[in-house]
This record gives structure tokens, sequence and C-alpha cells, in this order.
């Protein structure tokens, strides 16, 4: 059976934050401005495509790493938007 995903969007209230936003849909900041090509902060009234990858969010401590959160480097990348990993980084595991 072939599975069809729908695309989830939403629209920015006044202000809104990235990182609200992000922590509202469970989604990584990073993956949030990735698939919206977001370079500035999003403004009020703009639609976001809402990415599918999601999980929950956890404050990176020391001793952590990529494959310890999630399972290997690669699915720490698709599931944040980056290959970036510092201490007090929000993360969706």
């Amino acid at each position: 059976m072939l599975r069809l995903e729908q695309k989830r969007f939403y629209q920015v209230r006044a202000g809104q934050t990235l990182k609200e936003i992000a922590s509202a849909f469970c989604v990584s900041e990073f993956l949030l401005a990735k698939c919206n090509r977001l370079k500035e902060p999003p403004f009020a009234g703009q639609i976001l495509v809402i990415p599918s990858e999601r999980g929950n969010a956890y404050t990176v401590k020391a001793g952590d790493t990529k494959v310890l959160l999630c399972g290997s480097e690669e699915n720490f990348e698709r599931k944040n938007g980056t290959d970036i990993l510092y201490l007090g980084m929000r993360v969706i595991l």
C-alpha cells in the first residue's frame, strides 16, 4: 500500500519566533529553517512548511554525541537538519 504524506503548513503569528514554532511542532529549529529556506526570522503571516520528521526535544549535555542521541550521525542529521552539535543546543531525538 502506497502511503502519501500530507504536507503540514503553519501561518506565523505576530511576535512568534522560530524557536517557539519549532517547539510547538516538536521539530528542530535548524530543520524548520532549512525546509523553509529561512535566512531571516519568520514574519507575521508567513506560511511555513512543517517538516514531517518529529521527535522529542532534548537539550544537549556534556558527553552527548550524535550516535548516543539518535543512534547514528546520519539519523541525527536527518532529524535535526544539521551536522552541528553543541552544549545547550535543543535537538530532536
